[in-house]
């Protein structure tokens, strides 16, 4: 769960946001509406769209994450990795009387992975690194194939203005991408999360989904692909900082509309069935300073059994969302712990911060394009079709090289991500005061999704945007009043 224009909870799983859980299921799925292609998982760079788990069907297929890669670098350039959406003041939990403890609540145990979940993690892995692989060699080959050139030229004859060019070009690149991954996202989106249990989506709403993730990107990189490409020919030297000056007004925009425009088309938002649960979540974010926010149930279980939680929107639509898997699995104090946490990114600022950092990763990101791009098309021009890089054509070239730069800038970016988890992990323990009820939490989602909790420190690097699950049941392990102590009958939240 996390912010999801927001934080997802978990790590594996963006979407215009954050989500709370960690990462470690496959990379497939579509939760978010405005789907990044596959930068290290959970990108590296502030994301404007939301972490979903990662082992979800309603994560952003491998169809809508590259539809999503160009949409940034093609709709802005701003493709990112682990945006917070939704803005908050600093501040400190009021008062509250700390939850009881039953005597018998101990420190929770991490489980031990059941052999099919390490199966499933190492699985995830492997597609991973075949989908990094995989997007640079379909990048590449589109590019200094000339058959990104050819597809301008057929654009130019459909549009002949500059705009209509742009905007054909990114539909038919769009398009024909779509079609080159249909396959391996079918297996990766829908044979293999029905083989592990991690979907119960139908054949006809994946292929759905998959085609409402497409139009999305269509409609988006056809109305902003102009931008970046009017920049690279109106200012050839400086185009990169303008595109990333233009970051932070594209991001809030995204923020403020794809909870209401966007993820409605994907799944069914209304208001929560159990009136009791959200009195008390809206409680529990009045202490935490938050107003306004309305707390939405969506229908996930359609979609896959994996839990979540986000918190989404800026502005007016500003929102407390929760999938209606983790209502049935989890009893109200653990839904609260989880509730704290996505509060915290709001109470920290988080957004404010991700976007940022999001700003220097993208600057960076887009100064290498600038520089390697301008040298591979002087070299290469031939091959390529186009003599400079403000040239449409250059589309998959400039993806490929942002691709590139995401596996250098991502890891620090994921680390800061990973910091900002953690905190949001104190500070739900500060506003609740049930460290056992967020360790057990995590339990039930560790085994419901089919997470490795404790992942291997390459993984830690490339991959995770949350700390792990066995890490965070650590840490609330750590908090849980002693039993021989009777002086602890209240939980401090630092650590």
């Amino acid at each position: 769960m996390g912010l999801q224009v927001g934080r997802a909870f978990l790590p594996d799983g963006i979407e215009v946001g954050r989500a709370f859980l960690p990462d470690g299921g496959p990379s497939v799925g579509q939760e978010c509406p405005t789907y990044l292609r596959d930068l290290p998982e959970p990108h590296t760079m502030p994301q404007t769209f939301r972490h979903a788990p990662a082992n979800s069907p309603n994560r952003p297929s491998r169809i809508g994450r590259r539809s999503t890669l160009l949409t940034f670098a093609l709709g802005l350039l701003l493709v990112v990795a682990a945006a917070s959406p939704a803005s908050a003041q600093e501040g400190t939990p009021s008062p509250s009387t700390p939850a009881a403890h039953r005597a018998d609540e101990g420190p929770v145990a991490v489980p031990t992975p059941s052999d099919r979940a390490m199966r499933f993690y190492r699985g995830n892995n492997a597609i991973w690194l075949v989908n990094r692989a995989w997007f640079l060699l379909l990048t590449g080959g589109l590019a200094f194939s000339g058959i990104s050139a050819r597809l301008r030229n057929l654009a130019r004859r459909i549009g002949r203005t500059q705009f209509l060019t742009i905007g054909i070009y990114v539909v038919l690149y769009l398009a024909i991408v779509f079609v080159i991954n249909l396959p391996l996202s079918y297996y990766e989106g829908f044979v293999r999360l029905h083989a592990y249990g991690q979907s119960n989506q139908s054949l006809a709403k994946w292929f759905t989904d998959a085609l409402k993730h497409l139009a999305v990107a269509a409609t988006a990189g056809f109305a902003f692909a102009w931008v970046p490409y009017t920049l690279m020919a109106r200012a050839p030297r400086t185009w990169w900082l303008l595109t990333t000056a233009l970051y932070v007004p594209f991001l809030f925009f995204t923020m403020l509309v794809v909870p209401v425009w966007v993820d409605p088309l994907f799944n069914k938002f209304g208001p929560m069935k159990d009136k009791a649960l959200e009195g008390q979540i809206l409680s529990l974010a009045e202490r935490a300073g938050i107003e306004g926010g309305r707390v939405f149930e969506v229908e996930k279980s359609v979609d896959t059994p994996a839990m979540n939680a986000y918190v989404t929107g800026v502005f007016g639509t500003k929102r407390i969302v929760l999938w209606d898997t983790l209502i049935a699995r989890l009893d109200e104090r653990e839904v609260l712990a989880v509730m704290g946490h996505e509060m915290g990114h709001y109470v920290h600022g988080d957004v404010v911060r991700s976007i940022l950092l999001g700003s220097i990763v993208v600057l960076a990101g887009l100064f290498f394009v600038d520089r390697a791009g301008r040298r591979l098309v002087a070299r290469f021009s031939n091959r390529l079709g186009f003599d400079r890089l403000s040239d449409v054509a250059s589309v998959p070239l400039v993806l490929m090289l942002i691709d590139v730069a995401s596996l250098v800038l991502g890891p620090a970016a994921l680390s800061y991500s990973r910091y900002q988890e953690h905190r949001a992990d104190v500070y739900s323990l500060e506003v609740t005061h049930d460290p056992h009820a967020a360790a057990s939490a995590f339990v039930k989602m560790q085994e419901e999704n089919l997470s490795n909790p404790r992942p291997g420190p390459i993984y830690r690097f490339f991959r995770a945007s949350h700390p792990s699950i066995g890490e965070r049941i650590d840490y609330f392990n750590a908090h849980i009043p002693r039993r021989d102590d009777p002086a602890s009958a209240g939980v401090s939240g630092a650590p």
